[in-house]
C-alpha cells in the first residue's frame, strides 16, 4: 500500500456534532480535542510521518468571545499538560500560523513546547493555529522580497522571487507538502488551509463530523489515497 507521508486535517464538525445531540458547542470542542490526542499516534504507527491539524484559523477570531477563550484554553492544555503524549510516541510539535495573533503566555508555552520536542524524530505535528493559507502566502512573498537582492545592485528584488523563495519562507518550509487532506463534516473547500502546499494534494471529504472520526476511517482514507492514480500534469 502507498502511505501518504503526510496528511492535513481539516477538523470541521465540533460544533454540529454538540448540537446533534443537544450538548454545549464547548463539549463538541472538548471531545474533538480528545481525537486530537489519538490521531497523531494513529498516524504513526501507519507509517505517516507527518500530519497537520487545522485548528484554528484567522477567521475563528470573530467567533463568541467564550468560545474563543475555550479554544485557546484546549490549546494551552494541548501543548502543556499533554505535552507528555507527543514526547512518549518520539513526535515533534510545530505550530505554524500568525503566532503574534496570540497571547504571550500561550507563545512562550508554544516556544517551550517545541523546544522540548525538536529532537524528536519519529514524526512531525503541526498545529496550524490563527493561521490562514492566504496570509501566510503573503508573509512568504513579503520575506522572500525582503531576502532577496544584492547590495549595492540595482535590481528589482520582486524579480528575483522564485516559487522555491517563496516555499523556503513558508511557515512549513522544511516539511514535505501534504499528500492527502482530509475535511471532515461534508463541506467541500480548502478553507485556505494550507493553499500553497496543497496544489497537488489528493482530497478526501467525508460526511462524518471530526469527533466520530476513527482509526477506520483513517485506514479507508489511506485505502483510498493508496488507489490514486497521481500524475502531477504528466
Amino acid at each position: 500500500m502507498d502511505i501518504p507521508k503526510h496528511i492535513g486535517f481539516i477538523m470541521d464538525g465540533n460544533r454540529r456534532w454538540a448540537k446533534a445531540r443537544n450538548l454545549p458547542t464547548l463539549e463538541g470542542h472538548r471531545q474533538g480535542y480528545e481525537l486530537v490526542k489519538k490521531i497523531g499516534p494513529w498516524c504513526l504507527s501507519r507509517g505517516v510521518k507527518f500530519l497537520t491539524l487545522f485548528a484554528f484559523s484567522t477567521e475563528n477570531w470573530k467567533r463568541g468571545q467564550d468560545e474563543v477563550g475555550y479554544l485557546m484554553e484546549l490549546l494551552m492544555i494541548a501543548i502543556t499538560r499533554d505535552l507528555d503524549i507527543l514526547i512518549k510516541d518520539d513526535i515533534r510539535l510545530k505550530v505554524i500560523g500568525r503566532r503574534a495573533d496570540l497571547s504571550d503566555k500561550l507563545q512562550k508555552a508554544i516556544s517551550d513546547a517545541e523546544e522540548k520536542t525538536k529532537n524528536n524524530s519519529s514524526g512531525t505535528m503541526q498545529l496550524a493555529v490563527s493561521y490562514g493559507g492566504r496570509d501566510e502566502i503573503i508573509r512568504a512573498a513579503q520575506a522572500a522580497v525582503a531576502s532577496s537582492g544584492h547590495p549595492g545592485e540595482r535590481r528589482d528584488p520582486a524579480l528575483e522571487i522564485t516559487e522555491d523563495s517563496i516555499s523556503q519562507h513558508l511557515d512549513t518550509a522544511g516539511i514535505p507538502d501534504p499528500d492527502l487532506v482530509i475535511r471532515t463534516s461534508g463541506e467541500q473547500r480548502l478553507s485556505g488551509f494550507l493553499l500553497w502546499q496543497s496544489a497537488y494534494s489528493e482530497l478526501l471529504f467525508l460526511e462524518k463530523h471530526w469527533p466520530d472520526f476513527n482509526e477506520f476511517d483513517l485506514d479507508a482514507a489511506i485505502a483510498w489515497y493508496s488507489d490514486r492514480d497521481r500524475r502531477y500534469g504528466k
